[in-house]
């Protein structure tokens, strides 16, 4: 083959100059014709372009121009022209080079050209540059690649691919990271494996293909097993994959191990639940010491007058009895009360060194009347046990109370067990401060509680036994003496299997430091006669102040009233020859303690006795004030008179 002057195509028949002429136009092929040794004989428009040659620079060269020193090398271009001649055509894509030296990438495709006997004459070969579609293959490829190695090597998520029937086909690390399986182990296995057992069973694995199958995606949440069998908490995501008709070709699922978050939320919750429980208690707590003392100062009244009734009349036999059940009935009034004062945490403890065992002791003739019988107590203590840091009276009273549940709980017979165990309580503990507890424990074998009822156990008011058979008060009484005295309360309680409420309390400590102690009242022998004090008195409340003034006058004291602390202090200005001054604490404007303090600056040495069902007066002690706790009657307040005065001196008739 030859070409004209132009270096294009050879002349031919007029009939080929169509053709000619249309394939010389086109430029996005090279068209062009080689020889059966591979030279370029025709050279196009599209050609010239691609490749960068004229065709008078390219016509008679040898087509492997175009190629890569590596294709070169091979020896691609032979190869290429043999499987032609051989096969009729031949196609490939690969790297060229142009003119320039630049590289690009081609399509293509070469066909032999044989004469009439057959043989091959030449070859037809028609290049197509694609390097830009190869550019946006390779970075196709380099996303997918860089997707794919970031899915790899994602640890914090599980993401797996599964096909349509949910097999796996591909594993990241995050999958064998969360569910212990190598991606050897688990690809070609069904997923259904990292559900529990009893999910397999209702059939939890293929609902989540079918929903995401139908909706595209599926959400939810739920216990999954790994490989050594331990289960986590998983957030799981299946979305459903398409092809391009819209069948569902498979499924990409990503599951999340979220254990310690619903861990961490339970632990919120609860932390919320305690704060609303503590919340409501206190609420509550407030409301019944306000109502509890509100009380305390009408008991006194009723139980004051009732009292100097009863010392000033002449009764008949009923009459006394009537009397006597006013006076009953106010003294109930009055150990209400004192338990729903316990609960508020705001009654007088007076706390001393207490022997348990030799307090239960001292309780086994009381505990065997009150609870008959068809209960058998029984005692364990161990040979050496610390005295616990308590009000003993207060855990007698808790002591009987937790016996007559007890008994309540065994309505046709049981044992009932009170033992003790000392204990130590390491830095950290949320409910206790670190150091060594005595442990108070009563323990039965009746009824029990269910799980409802034992998480009530100690609210206020709550109580099982009947409408007018309890209080309600009786286990959280209990809780706030422990707690008050620096314990807790803890109860343990099956259905079926009995009660054990332990009182934690503070151990006394041989060498430890013990807290101020008030002043006791001494063991009398035959009291003497007291001296006629002059008693300024001091309350808001004019029903109480006029018992209390009734009361000391009754013992033969001249009392002065005043209504409020104010009031008090002119008192004295005016006449600062009182022997002693009682006052309420609850008063507006000045309360006893500040009272008390404005004394102690002005006129020191003067006694103050404060009294108060309130508990929690701290700056009390630090004046070791005298404190009378509410409701009290003649004899208590003849008795905290002549302490104070023995004190101070005073008991001695002028």
């Amino acid at each position: 083959m030859s070409t004209n002057e132009s270096g294009m195509w050879p002349e031919a028949s007029k009939g080929d100059a169509r053709f000619r002429l249309l394939v010389n136009s086109i430029t996005d092929y090279a068209i062009y014709m080689l020889d059966r040794e591979g030279v370029v004989t025709t050279w196009n428009r599209g050609a010239e372009r691609i490749k960068g040659y004229s065709a008078g620079e390219i016509i008679g060269r040898h087509f492997s121009t175009f190629y890569t020193d590596e294709d070169l090398a091979a020896g691609l271009p032979a190869r290429a022209l043999a499987n032609a001649a051989r096969d009729g055509s031949y196609e490939a894509e690969g790297w060229r080079r142009r003119k320039d030296g630049s590289r690009f990438w081609t399509n293509v495709v070469i066909d032999a050209i044989r004469g009439a006997d057959g043989e091959v004459i030449g070859f037809a070969k028609i290049t197509r540059d694609l390097t830009e579609r190869k550019k946006a293959q390779m970075a196709l490829a380099a996303s997918e690649e860089q997707f794919r190695r970031l899915v790899l090597n994602v640890t914090d998520y599980a993401i797996f691919m599964l096909d349509a029937h949910g097999i796996v086909s591909s594993w990241n690390m995050g999958a064998e990271r969360i569910k212990g399986y190598a991606a050897d182990e688990i690809i070609g296995q069904h997923f259904s494996r990292f559900y529990p057992e009893a999910e397999r069973a209702r059939g939890t694995p293929e609902a989540g293909l079918e929903t995401a199958r139908r909706e595209g995606h599926f959400h939810a949440e739920g216990w999954r097993v790994r490989k050594d069998g331990s289960q986590f908490w998983a957030s799981v995501v299946i979305d459903a994959i398409h092809d391009e008709s819209g069948a569902v070709v498979g499924f990409a699922k990503i599951t999340r191990d979220i254990t310690e978050r619903m861990e961490q939320q339970k632990r919120l919750d609860q932390a919320r639940e305690e704060l609303f429980q503590a919340q409501k208690l206190e609420a509550i707590g407030q409301l019944t010491g306000g109502v509890a003392h509100d009380f305390n100062n009408l008991l006194m009244v009723v139980l004051g007058s009732l009292e100097g009734l009863g010392r000033r009349l002449t009764l008949d036999e009923r009459e006394a009895r009537l009397l006597d059940n006013a006076l009953q009935a106010a003294q109930r009034g009055a150990q209400l009360t004192q338990r729903m004062l316990a609960f508020a945490r705001k009654q007088e403890l007076e706390q001393k060194e207490v022997d348990l065992p030799e307090l239960v002791g001292g309780m086994s003739e009381l505990l065997g009347r009150t609870l008959g019988p068809s209960i058998q107590i029984e005692t364990r203590f161990p040979l050496s046990l610390p005295h616990a840091w308590a009000d003993a009276n207060q855990i007698d009273s808790a002591l009987l109370n937790l016996a007559v549940n007890a008994r309540d709980a065994m309505p046709n017979g049981g044992a009932l067990e009170i033992s003790a165990r000392a204990t130590e309580v390491a830095q950290g503990n949320p409910q206790l401060a670190p150091g060594r507890y005595v442990v108070l424990a009563v323990a039965d074998n009746g009824e029990g509680m269910d799980a409802e009822t034992l998480a009530r156990a100690t609210d206020p008011f709550f109580t099982t036994k009947g409408v007018g058979k309890g209080t309600g008060l009786g286990l959280s009484m209990v809780q706030g003496i422990a707690e008050q005295s620096g314990g807790r309360l803890h109860i343990e309680s099956e259905r079926g299997h009995g009660t054990r409420v332990e009182i934690w309390l503070k151990a006394v400590e041989a060498k430890a430091d013990e807290p101020p102690v008030e002043v006791r009242p001494a063991v009398e022998n035959e009291p003497g006669p007291m001296r006629r004090l002059k008693v300024l008195a001091v309350d808001d409340d004019a029903l109480v102040l006029l018992n209390t003034t009734m009361m000391l006058e009754e013992l033969g004291h001249n009392v002065v009233e005043a209504h409020s602390g104010a009031k008090a202090i002119e008192a004295l200005e005016a006449a600062p020859d009182f022997d002693l001054v009682i006052t309420d604490q609850a008063m507006p404007h000045m309360t006893g303690m500040a009272l008390a303090t404005e004394i102690a600056a002005r006129w020191p040495g003067l006694p103050v006795i404060l009294a108060s069902g309130y508990a929690d007066i701290d700056d009390a002690k630090a004046l070791r004030l005298p404190r009378l706790a509410k409701p009290f009657g003649q004899a208590e307040l003849a008795r905290m008179l002549r302490r104070v005065c023995d004190n101070a001196g005073q008991t001695q008739p002028a």
